[in-house]
């Protein structure tokens, strides 16, 4: 994994490029004074409240509040993660990003043979593009066309062909000054355990290249052009490829459209490439897995909404439970999730030439909403008439709706279980909060809670309307000022994961040693699409209400308190707390409930 980006490169990238450059390219800007203007490109409005300031390379929307440094326009517009960002304000300036520990000699190498194997699959990239316009690449050409694939898709999806032969490939790139073990690492070339021999592992193939954001190739899918098996053939797994993390088509999806809302998620290579054919460039595929949580995460960083393309049978309806168990963790409000279900016998590929553009596109519209799917899903093989047929179904959903992070939706699914099922909301709602772990793995789903970036941090968020808590307090301070985290200890023993938000404190102070940043607005971004980070943006729009001079001993203080309440607390007096906590009517966080029963178990041996 790659180190933090230093700030002093952060610190000097910002301070050389200009905001009005990059916004520009993307946003009519007119000269308002010594600001420009335009309409925002984040919410619908017809007279300009966008403004981008110059002189404090800063934009801000008065409309609907966004606003920000280069590196956050970029992240908001072009849906990126940070250091994607970072990197292509970067290439703007022919700089390479570094990171920390890129001083380590074994860092450089690796970094080093990645560039050397990326470019090394640019170069298969372009050998089997040309060779599908050759006289060798003729029953490619004849196989696209039966397929109806114009000139422009072929160019679009850099659509290639694989000799019929063991060593085209090999001799190509060995000409090229390209080893053997390169290829073989790299997942072009087969190399037998029992003689030694390596050979090309795509022949008599139509090839399609998997990659990335920026357009560099990771791998390869292989489509045979008769009836020999495997159909599909893909790249193994290499160090720049991952199927589970890859999804083919999004970047030709994001080049067709840079301001994409939805996503349409199918199944197979050509199932992408003929939907481009006919005008829907917004579909993407997996590589022969079943969806993952990376690749949700992946998706929406680039939209708000997803649609789950599967087959009508058993096999269909199998994938969409193992793409809805992906997704839940995910959902923070906001986000939207369909399910289509095509007819019997029929794939994207032929329906959409069966029934054209709009028809199909009509089908994406109707697309079956999560809820929908979830109470069918729980509900099928069940009679509801029957008591405890109806108990197995809400145990089911409530199950499924403990991966979901706390929001409306959850809520809104919860008042929906109730109308269904004739019990009182606010009952599941405390069976939510008091299930044990062992709950969930009853009603027949997996017990592991929501984790990741999207999962929600112990009691989240909406306690900022009124007083702060301590721990609050300490997060506030470091996202108005992080170089307060260089006077906190370096032991966290203070900063528990049991105290509220302890879990998430710890995360920020590890992250500011880590990039050592300065700036409020990057450890942000960091953040940035999470429930997170909605927290932590709220404690930086509230204000500091004590000088900077005072800001260190504030700190020091509040350290100072926790160490010295966790030094007095006795099993029994941190037992009686929790319990009383819980008596209380508050809900304890996983972490709490781990150690209230572990204090239990111990004070009763």
């Amino acid at each position: 994994m790659a180190g933090p980006i230093p700030q002093r490169f952060l610190d000097d990238l910002l301070a050389r490029v200009d905001i009005v450059d990059v916004v520009g390219e993307r946003v009519q800007l007119k000269k308002a004074g010594r600001n420009h203007a335009g309409l925002c490109p984040f919410h619908q409005e017809k007279s300009p409240s966008f403004t981008v300031s110059q002189d404090k390379q800063f934009y801000h929307c008065f409309g609907c509040g966004a606003h920000g440094n280069a590196l956050r326009f970029l992240m908001e517009y072009d849906n990126l993660r940070f250091p994607e960002a970072v990197e292509q304000l970067a290439s703007r300036l022919g700089l390479e990003v570094p990171r920390e520990g890129q001083d380590d000699p074994r860092a450089q190498a690796r970094e080093r043979q990645r560039r050397e194997g990326v470019n090394l699959l640019e170069l298969a990239t372009r050998f089997f593009r040309e060779r599908l316009t050759m006289s060798e690449g003729r029953a490619g050409r004849e196989y696209l066309e039966r397929r109806g694939l114009s000139p422009d898709v072929l160019r679009d999806f850099a659509i290639g062909y694989a000799p019929d032969g063991w060593e085209a490939l090999r001799r190509h790139l060995h000409d090229q000054g390209i080893n053997d073990a390169v290829q073989v690492e790299y997942g072009l070339l087969v190399q037998r355990e029992d003689s030694g021999r390596v050979y090309d592992r795509f022949r008599d193939r139509v090839m399609f290249p998997i990659r990335d954001w920026k357009g560099r190739t990771l791998g390869f899918g292989g489509r045979v052009l008769g009836d020999a098996k495997p159909k599909y053939l893909n790249s193994p797994e290499t160090p720049v490829f991952h199927k589970g993390r890859e999804l083919y088509g999004l970047h030709e999806a994001r080049q067709a459209n840079r301001r994409l809302e939805r996503l349409l998620v199918v199944e197979g290579y050509m199932d992408v490439v003929a939907l481009a054919q006919f005008d829907i460039r917004n579909a993407c595929a997996t590589l022969g897995t079943s969806v993952t949580e990376e690749h949700v995460q992946r998706l929406f960083r680039l939209v708000g909404e997803v649609v789950f393309c599967f087959d009508g049978d058993a096999a269909g309806r199998q994938a969409a439970r193992r793409a809805l168990e992906a997704v839940l963790p995910q959902m923070i409000d906001g986000r939207q999730v369909r399910f289509l279900f095509l007819p019997d016998g029929e794939d994207p590929d032929s329906l959409v030439r069966r029934e054209g553009t709009q028809a199909f596109r009509d089908r994406i519209t109707c697309a079956m909403p999560l809820s929908e799917f979830l109470f069918e899903q729980a509900a099928e093989g069940r009679d509801l008439q029957r008591i405890e047929e109806r108990e197995r179904f809400a145990s089911t959903v409530l199950a499924a709706l403990k991966r979901l992070p706390e929001g409306v939706l959850k809520s809104l699914l919860l008042g929906e279980l109730s109308k269904r099922t004739g019990i009182e909301q606010a009952r599941f709602t405390a069976l939510m909060a008091d299930a044990p772990a062992g709950a969930a793995e009853a009603a027949g789903e997996p017990a592991e809670p929501a984790t990741g970036p999207m999962a929600p941090v112990s009691q989240p968020g909406p306690r900022l309307a009124g007083a702060l808590s301590m721990l609050d307090r300490v997060l506030q301070l470091l996202v108005h000022e992080p170089t307060l985290v260089e006077r906190l200890p370096d032991e966290l023993d203070w900063c528990t994961e049991g105290d509220g938000d302890g879990a998430l404190c710890r995360e920020v102070i590890e992250l500011l040693r880590a990039g050592r940043y300065r700036s409020p607005q990057v450890l942000l971004a960091h953040f940035h699409g999470t429930r997170e980070g909605q927290r932590l943006e709220a404690l930086a729009r509230r204000e500091l209400l004590i000088p900077r001079s005072a800001r260190a001993t504030e700190i020091d203080g509040l350290v100072a308190h926790f160490r010295r309440r966790r030094s007095r607390q006795t099993p029994e007096s941190e037992y009686a707390a929790l319990l009383a906590k819980e008596r209380g009517g508050e809900r304890l966080s996983r972490e709490e409930k781990q150690r209230l029963m572990e204090l239990l178990m111990s004070l009763n041996r």
